[in-house]
C-alpha cells in the first residue's frame, strides 16, 4: 500500500469513528433533553426508546464493579491498542474505528455523567434487552468483525 492510500486509509477511519461518536453524543442529548431518568416512549410493540444509566460496560455488564474513572481508563487503552493495532493492519481498520468511536462516546459519557446513558430497549413479551445505545451498538459490531477477520486468519 503507498503511503498515499495508507494515510487516506487512516483519514477514512477517522472520519468514521468520528461520525460513530458524533451520532452517540447527538442521540443522547435528544434523550436527555426530551425523557426524564427512566421515562419509556413506546415505539413498537418490541421496541422502546427509554431512558435509562448505565454504570457497567456494554449491555450494563459489571454494573457497580468499579468507579466510572475506572471503566474510562481501561476504554481510553483499549483504544489506543487499537489506534496502534489499526495503523499497522489495514484489515481491522473500520472494524477498530467503529470500536474506537463507541469507546470514545461512553468515555465521554462517564467522565461528564459518572454513567453511560443507554436508550435503545428491545424487547419480546416480559424478557428485555439490557437497554444499549449507539456507542455499545458501533463496539459489538466492531468487535463481531474483528473476531471473524482473527477466526479466518486462524483457518488459513
Amino acid at each position: 500500500m503507498t503511503r498515499l492510500n495508507k494515510y487516506n486509509s487512516l483519514i477514512l477511519c477517522s472520519l468514521v469513528a468520528f461520525f460513530i461518536l458524533l451520532s452517540d453524543r447527538v442521540s443522547k442529548f435528544i434523550i436527555v433533553q426530551s425523557l426524564r431518568f427512566g421515562e419509556s416512549l413506546e415505539v413498537t410493540s418490541f421496541f422502546n426508546i427509554v431512558r435509562v444509566e448505565n454504570k457497567g460496560v456494554t449491555f450494563g455488564l459489571l454494573s457497580g464493579a468499579a468507579q466510572p474513572y475506572v471503566f474510562a481508563a481501561v476504554s481510553l487503552v483499549v483504544a489506543a491498542l487499537l489506534c496502534v493495532w489499526a495503523k499497522k493492519d489495514k484489515l481491522i481498520r473500520l472494524p477498530a474505528s467503529l470500536i474506537i468511536g463507541g469507546a470514545i462516546g461512553n468515555i465521554v459519557d462517564r467522565i461528564i455523567n459518572g454513567a453511560v446513558i443507554d436508550f435503545l430497549d428491545f424487547h419480546l413479551l416480559a424478557y428485555h434487552w439490557p437497554a444499549f445505545n449507539i456507542a455499545d451498538s458501533a463496539i459489538v459490531i466492531g468487535t463481531a468483525v474483528l473476531f471473524f477477520i482473527s477466526y479466518g486468519e486462524e483457518r488459513k
